[in-house]
């Protein structure tokens, strides 16, 4: 006798992580934490609530994930105006801006990624 895994007709979002499993699919919920986990600091991914409940891992996610959106945009709007007083040269602010405005587009995605991550383990719970 063989076992078949069913099938999932879960739709994965564009913005859905390439390092977790599609939601249904087996050990999905496994996959989602590990990748959570990496957007915390490590004092909160080891705390036995979050490991337990990956939604509440989720939510938490969303929070560092939202305050570090605020942080490279304050750092973005920011530079021009205090980077020359630290003595560093245009073309240091000049990549320093670059760097922080695709930081502000890589965390944007982060986010929208951990937003369909939440949607799917509030499902998986239902």
């Amino acid at each position: 006798m063989t076992m078949t895994m069913p099938m999932t007709t879960t739709r994965v979002s564009p913005d859905w992580p390439c390092q977790v499993k599609s939601p249904g699919s087996y050990d999905w919920e496994r996959s989602a934490t590990k990748w959570l986990r990496e957007l915390v600091p490590a004092r909160y991914a080891s705390y036995p609530a979050l490991i337990r409940h990956p939604v509440l891992l989720a939510r938490h996610a969303q929070i560092q994930v939202q305050h570090e959106i605020r942080v490279a945009r304050t750092a973005l709007q920011t530079a021009r105006a205090d980077l020359p007083a630290l003595g560093l040269p245009e073309s240091v602010i000049e990549h320093t801006i670059k760097l922080y405005a695709a930081e502000v587009l890589q965390l944007q995605h982060i986010a929208r990624s951990v937003r369909a991550i939440t949607q799917a383990l509030v499902e998986s719970a239902r």
